[in-house]
């Protein structure tokens, strides 16, 4: 397939730059049988679930992990987007980090950089030159943990979409209800329209409820530069499934309950760990690295709430294997039509 068959013209002020109050978007639900779409709003998400069905979200929490600091001695500015971390060493208070860095010229091995707020210091050295601009940094706190000083000092890491400074209330909007354990650059962001209402108007209906975990890493935003889709390869993810989860789906599974899966993120934790386990999900850890795209047998998931992607995605890929090409760029053509928002503070989409 090429890529340039997933591709879509979206006017560029549909792009959301802020967020609406939880529970207030809107919801655009495709039955990917006949293709037949509806508009709604998210508060009615309820009417097209089923008592019995098995509800499966994102519980990743998203970290500041956006420094801004200066070089030493120069004092010239800095930026470093923390990625994945290598390791840490607790006798000296540091951690190890592959990053995004700017301006990368100017950071060779050798380099030091210092981020500081009112809530710490980091002293930083860097250690490697990466590829597409990356680095692996070295990170010490002057008191405290580098995560307790990173929590306290560093920035939101909006997506490269939203062309606006974060700002305090980004710390609270750009994370879900269901975030527990800290790890993503990125927040999974089907689950930023759920407050606790429409949870309880879902557990109402008859539908059950748990959580897995994906790290989301800042490939869920890397362009596909291949022009056949098979040549591009994503970026894993590291996920883990409790018992109780991975008991519950399979549950359902096993007694022919519909799985709906709460973004992207948890779908490709969920499909992993079924082809892992040859249709059984196991808990435990494991890494995502599936590429889903039309072809794809998918194992557990049985509906789909989800965001409006970027043309040409690997995400919308995705979404076109579970529903159709066809039918999701015609739904997508609609949305635009109905102007809807898109991409990650953007309104909602169900696939059933």
């Amino acid at each position: 397939m090429d890529v340039s068959d997933f591709d879509f013209h979206l006017p560029p002020e549909l792009v959301a730059q802020t967020a609406v109050e939880r529970g207030k978007s809107r919801l655009l639900v495709l039955n990917r049988e006949s293709g037949a779409t509806a508009h709604r709003r998210i508060r009615d998400l309820p009417d097209y679930l089923r008592p019995g069905d098995l509800m499966v979200a994102n519980d990743t929490r998203v970290f500041p992990a956006r420094l801004i600091g200066r070089r030493v001695p120069s004092g010239g500015a800095v930026e470093c987007l923390l990625l994945s971390k290598i390791d840490a060493d607790p006798a000296s208070s540091s951690e190890t980090w592959d990053a995004l860095m700017h301006p990368g010229q100017k950071l060779k091995p050798g380099a030091r950089v210092r981020f500081e707020g009112s809530g710490g210091i980091l002293e930083g050295e860097v250690l490697e030159r990466l590829f597409y601009g990356r680095r692996r940094i070295r990170l010490a706190a002057a008191s405290g943990t580098v995560a307790e000083v990173v929590d306290a000092i560093g920035h939101i890491p909006l997506p490269p979409y939203i062309h606006r400074d974060d700002t305090e209330d980004d710390r609270a909007r750009y994370q879900t209800v269901f975030a527990r354990a800290r790890g993503s650059v990125a927040a999974p962001t089907a689950g930023l329209h759920f407050d606790d209402s429409l949870l309880a108007a879902v557990a109402e209906r008859g539908v059950g409820r748990t959580t897995v975990t994906l790290h989301v890493g800042y490939g869920t935003f890397k362009p596909v530069r291949a022009a056949r889709v098979e040549r591009h390869e994503v970026d894993a993810e590291r996920f883990e499934i409790s018992e109780d989860a991975a008991r519950a789906v399979n549950r359902a599974l096993d007694e022919c309950r519909r799985i709906v899966a709460v973004g992207t993120t948890t779908t490709r934790a969920l499909e992993q760990a079924a082809l892992d386990g040859n249709g059984r999900v196991s808990a435990g850890a494991g890494v995502a690295a599936i590429f889903i795209y039309p072809g794809f047998e998918f194992r557990t998931v049985g509906a789909l709430l989800t965001n409006f992607h970027l043309p040409k995605s690997s995400l919308l890929m995705l979404v076109s294997a579970f529903a159709g090409r066809e039918r999701v760029l015609a739904a997508y053509r609609e949305a635009v039509a109905e102007r809807y928002r898109f991409y990650s503070y953007g309104d909602a989409m169900l696939i059933v």
